[in-house]
């Protein structure tokens, strides 16, 4: 992914050194150099998380084999840099291998290790590092928590979310919770209208997870959190619900506010070439009209040539508008083929589809060349 291989380069060499530095301060008997060294050798092969994994390896050769006294060392190292991070500012990437060091030796000492990540995770985030303890101690994680969605820091807050959170990208699912997501809600209820937006779009991102799974439990939910009446508590149930908008489920569309029953007229779709090469951008525009004040969803799907010689679709963000009454309206909107590290294009028969609250309105197909 393009997204990680950017931020691999942020786990460098300047990482491990600042990593190294910060040890030392509470525990000068560390060999800050053969650490480096050690966790230097080799890394700018390895991807990301392979990178996280290389450097905890490094940590384990020179910190004490007993987890609890590198306990006490991690402890003092988190309240020092928490300390120093406030007064510099800094974005700590370094702190990563450190956090996911305990969810790989503190395994068997849970409870020990749920303190030393409560204050690690302003750091960083510890988001990986509790996935071990949710997959091997489940109620005892789970417990924690409920505790932490009721804390004073909004990190901890955020990590009580994002730590459970069934598809988490870049670590394994939860399959218990992909199954039944039933414990989910008593701690989402918790945070659901938390001052914080970072919690927030955590409790977002957690419901459109579980939406993929289990839509009919998400939108009972958010019919019931629509009740409470709270801006942000509706923030939250907008943006999690962003799967089953560009999905086309029916029941989503009034729930938002959105006509449940939408109907325009003098719909034509059209593409300004038909055929164009990667690299290239498709220019095309919607004429529509309404004969009624609606309030509608506009997206768009493209389906990619595969090598199979099949079409693979995904759903493209356009426009949410409100018609008043007998308005014609025309969008225009520009779609890039550009070569990204996410897709790869191949050449033949393309199809561009409107969608109406999810319902296709309009079709059109072009033919994509490599040159």
């Amino acid at each position: 992914m393009a997204e990680q291989a950017l931020l691999k380069e942020q786990l460098n060499i300047t990482a491990i050194a600042e990593l190294s530095e910060r040890i030392i301060e509470v525990y000068p008997e560390f060999d800050g150099q053969a650490f480096a060294e050690k966790a230097s050798t080799g890394l700018t092969q390895l991807e990301l998380k392979a990178r996280v994994s290389h450097i905890i390896d490094a940590l384990a050769a020179f910190l004490p084999q007993d987890f609890c006294q590198t306990a006490r060392i991690i402890e003092q190292l988190a309240d020092n840099w928490n300390q120093q991070s406030a007064e510099r500012n800094w974005t700590n990437y370094a702190a990563w291998p450190v956090i996911d060091y305990v969810s790989v030796y503190g395994l068997a000492h849970p409870q020990r290790a749920f303190s030393i990540l409560e204050k690690l995770t302003p750091l960083f985030t510890a988001e990986f590092a509790i996935r071990p303890f949710v997959e091997q101690h489940f109620d005892l994680s789970y417990q924690q928590m409920l505790c932490w969605a009721e804390h004073e820091h909004e990190h901890v807050r955020r990590l009580a979310s994002e730590g459970l959170r069934p598809r988490l990208p870049w670590a394994a699912h939860i399959s218990t919770l992909r199954a039944d997501p039933s414990p989910l809600w008593p701690l989402l209820n918790k945070l659901k209208a938390d001052p914080s937006l970072y919690v927030r779009r955590s409790v977002a991102n957690n419901l459109n997870d579980i939406s993929k799974d289990h839509p009919e439990q998400v939108l009972a939910v958010c019919n019931n959190w629509q009740q409470d009446h709270n801006k942000d508590t509706d923030w939250v149930i907008r943006h999690g619900l962003r799967t089953l908008v560009k999905s086309g489920v029916k029941a989503v569309y009034p729930l938002l506010g959105f006509t449940e029953h939408p109907q325009l007229s003098d719909i034509n779709l059209t593409l300004a070439v038909t055929k164009l090469a990667v690299g290239q951008s498709l220019e095309f525009k919607l004429d529509l009209a309404s004969e009624q004040f609606q309030h509608v969803v506009i997206d768009y799907r493209i389906g990619f040539a595969r090598a199979t010689g099949q079409q693979g679709y995904k759903v493209f963000k356009w426009k949410n508008i409100k018609f008043e009454p007998h308005q014609p309206m025309q969008l225009k909107k520009t779609h890039s083929f550009k070569p990204i590290s996410t897709r790869r294009y191949y050449p033949g028969t393309h199809t561009i589809e409107v969608l109406l609250n999810g319902s296709i309105v309009a079709r059109a197909t072009f033919e994509l060349t490599t040159g």
